[in-house]
C-alpha cells in the first residue's frame, strides 16, 4: 500500500469537487481545474466528511501502488491550486539581462544577439519586480503564479532552459534560492619559459 495514496485529501472551504466517470473537476475561488482518473485508480468523494479518499483495489500490483500515490498527489494538488495557488520565483543574473511582458509573451534579452520570446500560457499570471539586473549583484526578479502544478512547473523550466545558469560567473535564469555550483576559471601563472 502506499503510504501517500491512504491519506485521505481534506476539501477546504469554498472548494468544490465533481466526478463524472473517471474525470475528476475541482472548483474553488481561484479557478478551476479538472484530470481524468486512471481506471485502476478508485475515488471516493465523501462531502458529508469533507475529505476524497484514493483508493487501490488490487495493492499487490506494482503500477496500482505507483498509480495509487500519484493520483493522490495529483488531486491534492488540484485542491491546494484552486484554494492558494502556486507560485515559481525565478531570479536572471548577468550585466545587461532584462525581461519585460509584452502582448501576452515574456520577452527575454539574456546575452544573445536577438530577444527571445515565450508565450505565457492563459492561466499563468506573470508578476515582475525587478525588470533589469543592476550590476551582479541585484538580478531581475519575477513571478508565475498560476492554479496548474504541472503547467507551472513545466513553463517555468521552459524559461531557465533559455539561458541556463553557467558555473563560472553564474550569469543566466535560475529558480530563486537555486545553488549554483562554481567552477574556478583558468589561473594564470607567470612563469619562465
Amino acid at each position: 500500500m502506499s503510504r501517500i495514496g491512504k491519506k485521505p485529501i481534506i476539501i477546504p472551504e469554498g472548494v468544490k469537487v465533481e466526478q463524472k466517470d473517471t474525470c475528476i473537476k475541482v472548483s474553488g475561488p481561484l479557478g478551476s481545474v479538472q484530470i481524468d482518473c486512471h481506471p485502476r485508480i478508485k475515488v471516493k468523494i465523501d462531502s458529508s466528511a469533507g475529505q476524497i479518499l484514493v483508493e487501490n483495489e488490487h495493492p499487490q500490483i506494482r503500477q496500482n501502488k505507483q498509480l495509487h500515490g500519484t493520483m493522490r498527489a495529483l488531486i491534492a494538488n488540484m485542491v491546494a491550486g484552486v484554494s492558494k495557488g502556486f507560485e515559481k520565483k525565478i531570479e536572471i543574473y548577468g550585466t545587461g539581462y532584462n525581461v519585460k511582458e509584452q502582448g501576452g509573451k515574456l520577452i527575454f534579452q539574456v546575452g544573445f544577439s536577438h530577444p527571445v520570446e515565450r508565450i505565457i500560457p492563459k492561466d499563468i499570471k506573470v508578476n515582475i519586480e525587478v525588470a533589469a539586473t543592476r550590476g551582479n549583484e541585484v538580478p531581475a526578479r519575477f513571478t508565475l503564479l498560476g492554479i496548474d502544478k504541472c503547467l507551472l512547473g513545466q513553463f517555468a523550466a521552459d524559461v531557465r532552459k533559455i539561458r541556463p545558469p553557467e558555473p563560472y560567473k553564474g550569469k543566466g535564469i535560475r529558480y530563486a534560492g537555486e545553488y549554483v555550483r562554481r567552477k574556478v576559471g583558468k589561473a594564470f601563472t607567470s612563469g619562465t619559459v
